[in-house]
């Protein structure tokens, strides 16, 4: 029998039922009024900033980078604008098939296709990356055509770097590439992420690194607002960016150009520096390269022909190469015996032919070397006996000690990088550079060989300049520069670079006086006159022969050792003698005794800068006929 519940209780359940629904409809609308006012109050600043990120971009503006120009104006460095075909790979598809499209379309060659891959795999946020640079306007004009059929890829406008003069300036300007990890690290080791936010290209040697944050410039912002697709349709805000600075060098592409044609097809250096202030007017390293090379990606051929090459033309022989300095080094040496007291400008010596030393007899033949020798005749026709008694005299250390204030085993200070430090041998570099106690000690015979400028002396090029330099400008010491202004490119306000010297040698100025003398008339009648003859003004030098291997005793024939075991060969020189312009220092590689290789590619150059005369063949071409003279 089906029993009936009384009214008054399904009353209530239906009431009770209306109520917990009530309830659970009043919370549910709580809770959405509690979220709203969370959404729209409490959270209003930050979700007002994700919708106006999706409605406005933040786009960096990339100053234009500064140029680099000589003493002159000639510009050495400077940027130009190029249409470039890019892809950004993260938008693609199938990236083979697009390139293979684009390829109909523009001609695009297989270094382009391993040039683009490599970029892909250095780019870190996988940016546009070119798969085709320098395109033409007919190229432009059928990509533009097409472009709506292939997503992910565009055209740009390109500031690209540009190095007129080529291989002359490659060891000085250097070169700009692509940001790699590694730049990207340093870049934020620095803190300065941002302002490389849209940026490319990095300065990766000589002046184009060491500065770097000068020629960057600072970057701007531009806020644009973007619809759905993405593309900007107004732009609302812009902070313009700041263009890098110029940068104004001392060097004298002339005088640069003078100097490399000079050396011609051989392997050395020559570094020209300005007395009276330490600028660098000219600084070559032969064989050389093309800067503009690496841009944008050097190829695997010219990479291999670069970095296999038995020249090795990507060496700086001027700042990073070091040579013992040969006869060279006994303008210094005779300073210092004069300094020290072991000398005197008046003491003459007989018996010089000979010098004997614990059994071991060292013999200088040359004829004007044999009696009534003094310094001045030492270094007019280079007589090594002197200095092998000289540095016996006063030892290693005094020896050290003297040449460590000329800067000799030492870093200038030069504002390009990856400059050598050189040897400037003593007991106690010794012991710092072998590990065995027998190769540690210190052995008299040494001091002999140094005394000369063997043995382990190794100084570059510029050290030899540089020590020049000091000592025709009375003992100051100038850090060498090649940057003389930096030129504010908004404003145009130059900042010179620092002209004080480093330190002042103390030195009298009686011994400078007297070194200098007999330096000049090594070129009116000592080992370098032939070379300097009827040159028309007045000049000091040294030649200088270093020794590159070992004869055991036997006797030097040039003709019989192999080309690249053959005596380097030195030139350091001034002119005008009267007040000198110029100190220069001239390597070659092998290239014999200093009279016949160094001292003509000195002559020309000095030609170049005291009379302005053009170079018309390289000096190994013109002073054939010059007869190697002996000397040390």
């Amino acid at each position: 029998m089906t029993e009936f519940k009384r009214p008054e209780e399904a009353l209530y359940a239906f009431r009770r039922r209306v109520v917990v629904a009530v309830l659970f409809v009043v919370i549910c609308f709580g809770l959405l009024a509690s979220r709203f006012y969370y959404l729209q109050v409490v959270q209003h600043d930050y979700y007002h900033a994700r919708a106006e990120g999706n409605r406005v971009a933040v786009l960096p503006v990339v100053p234009g980078r500064g140029e680099i120009y000589d003493r002159h104006g000639e510009v050495l460095a400077r940027n130009y604008s190029v249409y470039t075909l890019e892809i950004n790979p993260v938008r693609v598809r199938n990236l083979d098939a697009t390139i293979e499209a684009l390829s109909r379309i523009v001609t695009i060659e297989e270094r382009d296709r391993r040039r683009f891959r490599r970029l892909v795999l250095e780019t870190k946020y996988f940016d546009s990356v070119p798969i085709r640079t320098h395109l033409t306007d007919e190229e432009v004009a059928r990509i533009a055509a097409r472009l709506y059929q292939f997503p992910g890829v565009e055209v740009q406008a390109r500031q690209y770097r540009d190095y007129p003069a080529g291989p002359s300036t490659a060891h000085v300007v250097g070169y700009i590439g692509r940001i790699n990890e590694r730049d990207i690290q340093r870049i934020e080791e620095r803190g300065e992420t941002a302002n490389y936010r849209g940026s490319e290209y990095i300065g990766k040697s000589g002046l184009e690194s060491s500065y770097e944050s000068a020629l960057h410039g600072t970057t701007g912002i531009e806020q644009v607002e973007i619809n759905a697709g993405g593309r900007a349709v107004r732009l609302m805000s812009r902070t313009p960016s700041i263009p890098g600075s110029h940068l104004e060098l001392t060097l004298d592409m002339g005088l640069q150009r003078a100097a490399e044609a000079a050396l011609g097809n051989r392997r050395g250096a020559v570094v020209a520096i300005e007395p009276a202030t330490g600028g660098v007017l000219a600084l070559v390293s032969t064989p050389s390269f093309d800067p503009n090379l690496f841009i944008d990606g050097i190829s695997v051929a010219d990479w291999r022909a670069l970095s296999d090459s038995p020249d090795h033309p990507l060496l700086n022989r001027a700042l990073y190469s070091a040579y013992p300095p040969g006869s060279t080094f006994k303008p210094f040496m005779a300073l210092a015996g004069l300094e020290s007291g072991r000398r005197t400008l008046e003491q003459r010596f007989n018996n010089q032919g000979v010098f004997t030393y614990v059994g071991h007899r060292f013999v200088d033949r040359k004829s004007n070397c044999q009696s009534n020798v003094d310094l001045h005749r030492t270094l007019v026709y280079s007589c090594n006996t002197y200095y092998y008694q000289l540095g016996n005299e006063m030892g290693i250390d005094a020896i050290a000690d003297f040449m460590r204030q000329f800067g000799f085993g030492q870093r200038s200070g030069i504002d390009v990088p990856g400059e050598a430090t050189g040897v400037l041998p003593s007991p106690a570099w010794k012991r710092n550079r072998f590990s065995s106690r027998e190769h540690q000690q210190w052995y008299g015979g040494e001091t002999i060989s140094v005394s000369i400028g063997q043995g382990y002396n190794a100084y570059t090029p510029l050290q030899m300049a540089n020590a020049l330099a000091a000592l025709v400008n009375g003992g100051a010491l100038y850090r060498p520069h090649l940057v003389r202004h930096i030129v504010d490119a908004v404003t145009g306000e130059m900042r010179p670079v620092e002209t004080e010297p480093v330190t002042r040698i103390p030195l009298r100025q009686r011994h400078l006086d007297a070194v200098m003398a007999a330096m000049v008339e090594v070129n009116v009648r000592g080992t370098a006159a032939r070379v300097f003859k009827d040159a028309g003004y007045a000049s000091g030098g040294k030649t200088g022969t270093a020794q590159v291997f070992s004869l055991r005793g036997q006797r030097y024939v040039e003709g019989q050792v192999a080309e690249r075991l053959r005596d380097h060969s030195w030139f350091i020189g001034f002119a005008p003698a009267e007040n000198p312009t110029i100190a220069l220092a001239v390597l070659v590689e092998n290239g014999g005794f200093g009279s016949q290789s160094a001292a003509p590619v000195a002559r020309q150059v000095m030609d170049y800068h005291v009379l302005g005369k053009p170079i018309e063949a390289p000096a190994e071409e013109i002073d054939e006929r010059l007869a190697a003279e002996l000397e040390q």
